[in-house]
């Protein structure tokens, strides 16, 4: 093989696993929504986000039929959701969500991917106090177009449901809430009419680290290591990275 087709090899290698991973964080959305509500989307708000996700991302329709029997129970029911947390390099905080039906196999992983890239994993709670966690849900502008809505109206809407903060961001709005208040908020959007684009809860940062250049580096090459790990569901860090 020469040079140019080994690097088109590498580039198309590299792709391969970008996408798969898309596709276990989608799938894994699918999943956990299921098995919170039900496998009827028209009734699970959950579900019609993950499936709105996986359609966006080529999901294959098979991929999304197996990741409903799972949430149901009917394969793989043994999965259970773990975090690790730990300190990178810099000592910057990594946060870790993951899905394992081996949690031996998981805890072994992390604690080689830490070791071998200048961090430290710690204990489960050790880093709780670093992070809260909030409830976001992102809406495309266009959606309020659609409803007729007008924006003053509907951020006054999602203040009056819960949410701490709507925020404009290029075409959408990020909405942030409190962890009580998932509920509330998406049962407004219902009411409205809308189905986000996003709607997660998610582990945010109460201040952000100060690193240099070749830190971030290490950093990021630590946090691609985890993301490749099919257990991994999401990564979080408190990295200043504007």
């Amino acid at each position: 093989m020469g040079r140019k087709s080994a690097k088109i090899a590498a580039r198309k290698g590299a792709q391969d696993k970008l996408k798969s991973q898309v596709y276990t964080k989608a799938l894994f959305e699918v999943t956990r929504a299921v098995k919170r509500g039900g496998e009827d989307p028209d009734t699970n708000f959950l579900l019609r986000v993950a499936l709105n996700k996986c359609r966006k991302n080529n999901v294959p329709k098979d991929n999304i039929q197996r990741a409903i029997k799972k949430g149901l129970g009917g394969d793989g029911d043994n999965f259970s959701d773990v975090v690790y947390e730990g300190y990178g390099p810099g000592g910057v905080a990594v946060f870790v969500e993951t899905s394992t039906d081996n949690v031996t196999r998981t805890v072994a992983n992390m604690r080689f991917y830490f070791s071998r890239n200048g961090g430290t994993l710690g204990q489960t709670g050790s880093l709780q106090f670093l992070f809260n966690h909030k409830s976001v849900f992102e809406v495309l502008q266009s959606q309020l177009s659609d409803q007729g809505l007008d924006e003053d109206d509907f951020m006054l809407e999602m203040i009056d449901a819960g949410a701490e903060e709507v925020d404009p961001e290029d075409e959408s709005f990020i909405i942030t809430g409190a962890k009580e208040d998932f509920g509330s908020i998406q049962a407004q959007l219902e009411e409205l009419n809308i189905t986000p684009e996003e709607a997660s809860l998610e582990r945010i940062p109460n201040n952000r680290k100060e690193i240099d250049d070749d830190t971030f580096e290490q950093v990021m090459k630590l946090i691609d290591v985890i993301e490749g790990d099919d257990d991994v569901v999401q990564v979080y860090h408190n990295m200043d990275v504007e």
